[in-house]
């Protein structure tokens, strides 16, 4: 006998086919949206360490900042304080120098000039006084100019006046002095231990 199958197996196929492509379709959808939650928890991740890093480093770069003003302090502070010892350095290096300075104009002085002002402004060396003729005031100027600690003399003025009833000449010159070299130094102590 032969058997007919009247059942529609064509729409049981389509039927079977269309359940399989909907169940297909759902699951592609549910991979797709799976994946596309799994790269934005992914992203969202990254980007919320980011912004933890980047808040970690403004932190570290105010701690920066306020250490590099600490250290701009510390700088002038250590500036002022080198400029300082660079004075107290100055003045133990010349402190004997008006001791020499005196001593010179003392020597150099010559006979008839009599000195009423010495000043000093830094290596400059204002000298004000009375001569009994210009000849005398030439003669200090050029004894001046050989002495070891003085050096470059220079007349600012001379004029005529009175000291008790004599005739004399008032003086002013400038005269700077002349700091030795470091050898010279060495070498004027040295001399100053043999004799």
């Amino acid at each position: 006998m032969i058997r007919i199958n009247l059942l529609p197996h064509r729409e049981m196929r389509r039927v079977a086919r269309q359940r399989q492509f909907a169940i297909l379709a759902g699951a592609t959808a549910m991979a797709g949206v799976a994946i596309v939650l799994f790269v934005h928890t992914i992203n969202a991740g990254r980007i919320e360490e980011q912004q933890n890093r980047n808040q970690f480093l403004t932190a570290e770069i105010k701690q920066l900042d306020i250490q590099i003003d600490e250290i701009k302090k510390l700088k002038e502070q250590t500036q002022d304080l080198l400029s300082r010892k660079q004075v107290v350095e100055g003045l133990q290096t010349n402190r004997n120098e008006s001791v020499y300075v005196l001593d010179q104009l003392l020597r150099q002085l010559p006979d008839g000039i009599y000195l009423r002002n010495v000043k000093q402004t830094g290596e400059k060396i204002n000298i004000t006084g009375f001569a009994q003729s210009n000849a005398r005031v030439s003669t200090l100027m050029r004894n001046l100019a050989s002495s070891p600690w003085l050096e470059a003399p220079e007349l600012v003025e001379i004029k005529s006046a009175t000291l008790d009833n004599v005739r004399a000449n008032e003086f002013s010159l400038n005269v700077k002095i002349k700091r030795p070299r470091a050898e010279d130094k060495t070498q004027a102590k040295a001399k100053d231990k043999k004799v």
